[in-house]
């Protein structure tokens, strides 16, 4: 672990894999289980070029690369994000691998240019804006709402960034799902693999997966349900090996 500077307000964390480590702030939106079961789901290429978007403190990138060698990069819009993703770069000493971009997607093709990726993957904010106050913090709100991009923008942008034949993987909500197949499939992006993520078994599914090809054919792949939580409420034997045991994929 490399030193790099910190804020008043922010932390080290053990990401438990690999010896990586990750900055977080109790001012900003830390991550969560959607974005370690979205780098363990998604099909990493063994090596070649890999995208992130909406990439915020960069864990995602973070935790892909103990999967593969591809070179990876991560977009985020908001500045204070993006900071804390390149610091954490420089903190686990990836700077080689990883490379992360402040930016808008929706733009960022201009950068990155089209169909340079084998693999797009987005943990995107799950819900459309609401009317009236929203939450004070902004990035908290930022990551929970689509104040910066819809749900069919973070899919165009996926689609213009993947190659033909490359995948697209996503984490969201089962009650977008509808929305989801409908914008994949307009992005010419066909699901593929889809697995839904359950709190405990007996309740309905709190997260979906999912993955599609660029001009893929029409099949898609239901997988079994993940189940978080046993009836001792204690993770799952899956979930203990994906934090504790060294499992990289789902």
């Amino acid at each position: 672990m490399n030193e790099v500077p910190l804020t008043a307000a922010e932390r080290i964390d053990d990401l438990l894999t690999h010896g990586l480590y990750i900055i977080q702030s109790e001012e900003v939106f830390s991550f969560s289980l959607d974005a370690i079961l979205l780098a363990r789901f998604c099909s990493m290429p063994p090596k070649g070029r890999v995208l992130d978007l909406c990439t915020g403190n960069g864990v995602v990138p973070l935790l892909l690369t103990t999967r593969s060698k591809a070179e990876i990069w991560g977009v985020e819009i908001q500045e204070r994000l993006a900071d804390m993703a390149n610091r954490n770069v420089r903190l686990n000493g990836l700077e080689d691998r990883l490379h992360m971009l402040q930016g808008d997607l929706k733009m960022i093709h201009q950068t990155l240019g089209h169909g340079q990726f084998d693999l797009v993957t987005v943990n995107p904010p799950y819900l459309p804006v609401p009317a009236g106050e929203q939450n004070v913090n902004e990035h908290v709100a930022a990551a929970r709402h689509e104040l910066y991009c819809t749900l069919e923008e973070v899919v165009a942008a996926g689609a213009k960034q993947v190659r033909a034949g490359g995948k697209f993987a996503m984490v969201h909500r089962p009650t977008r799902l509808v929305d989801i197949v409908y914008f994949m499939r307009k992005f010419r992006l066909e699901p593929k693999r889809i697995r839904y993520v359950h709190a405990r078994a007996g309740e309905e599914a709190m997260m979906v997966l999912i993955e599609g090809m660029k001009d893929g054919k029409p099949e898609i792949r239901t997988l079994p349900p993940l189940i978080v939580y046993d009836e001792h409420n204690q993770y799952c034997k899956e979930l203990m090996e994906i934090y504790y045991g060294g499992k990289t994929s789902l």
